[in-house]
């Protein structure tokens, strides 16, 4: 009991995480058809620009600095970079996000260096926020999960409940008709594609000191929150929220879970003997698998439901 309580726990957390990735790189191609391959490096942007200002004046202006700074990166990347190869189809947007992921992660190593940055949790973040069985649930994760869902609440709000999130979503389907009301359509695509850099780097706020804050954190993450937006359904925020919980909560089960693959398959009514396969499989852990398990996920939804759990666009 001990385990699946503190398991579930800290998998809902995570799958919060993800969905705080995921939700910015979902907000911006279900409003402007653009697949960002950059949005891992805006997680990474907003991990280091709060490990710089929390030196300077603490960990909670961080919190809004950061993703302001990143979301202002962002708008002047799809103003001066982005919207001029946006008329040439889908592949030079891979191509030109896909090379701003390069180009950020060499600008992060020239100026923080290659080796890992010392961003700590913050003091009063610290210690334990309950016991469950003598186990300690640390008060950052329960901080972690109150940050992504009032993130939720907040984008829900903005999108459904507010003129802007009217507008917003009116430019993704009728561009010309907001466009004759007196709305700039290329202003909102710009604050859109900011706002959802500024959801990744939030992300990288409260992610980068509970993890590791290193120039390889962006390609750790990066595949992983694609599967995220895959799964749930390309373009769908509801099916972005049910895939990160999914993923998060599988992947923590399957990492402390010592058991072989054998003996799990066998529990379940299949028959196998090490002698089955022709490598000893007997001896491969599941906790082994775990980091392959959002990857088959993915290749199982595609084959069976290629549209997601809760995806209505194609592309």
């Amino acid at each position: 009991m001990e385990f699946f309580s503190i398991s579930m726990l800290n998998g809902i957390s995570y799958g919060l995480l993800l969905f705080m990735l995921s939700s910015g790189l979902t907000l911006i191609f279900s409003m402007m058809g653009v697949l960002n391959f950059a949005h891992a490096s805006f997680y990474m942007l907003g991990a280091y620009f709060a490990y710089t200002t929390t030196q300077l004046v603490g960990f909670w202006p961080a919190l809004v600095v950061a993703p302001l700074l990143v979301a202002a990166l962002g708008a002047l990347f799809e103003k001066y970079c982005l919207r001029r190869v946006h008329k040439f189809g889908h592949v030079p947007e891979l191509l030109i996000t896909f090379g701003l992921s390069f180009i950020i992660l060499e600008m992060v190593q020239l100026v923080w260096g290659t080796s890992s940055a010392d961003y700590r949790i913050p003091p009063e973040l610290t210690g334990p926020l309950f016991h469950i069985y003598g186990t300690q649930f640390p008060i950052y994760r329960g901080f972690m999960m109150l940050v992504a869902m009032v993130m939720l609440l907040a984008v829900w709000l903005l999108l459904t409940r507010t003129r802007v999130g009217l507008v917003i979503q009116a430019a993704l389907t009728h561009p010309e008709t907001v466009e004759a009301l007196g709305h700039n359509v290329p202003r909102v695509f710009m604050l859109v594609f900011g706002g959802g850099c500024a959801l990744a780097a939030l992300a990288g706020v409260i992610g980068g000191n509970a993890f590791v804050t290193e120039p390889g954190m962006a390609a750790t993450v990066g595949s992983v929150i694609f599967v995220v937006v895959v799964v749930g359904g390309m373009g769908s925020l509801a099916g972005a929220f049910v895939a990160s919980l999914l993923i998060g909560i599988i992947q923590t089960f399957a990492v402390g879970v010592d058991a072989s693959l054998m003996s799990g398959l066998n529990a379940i009514g299949f028959n196998i003997t090490p002698e089955t396969f022709g490598f000893p499989l007997w001896k491969l852990k599941v906790a082994q698998v775990a980091p392959i398990l959002p990857y088959v996920f993915l290749v199982l939804m595609l084959i069976f439901r290629p549209k997601g759990l809760l995806g209505t666009r194609e592309g």
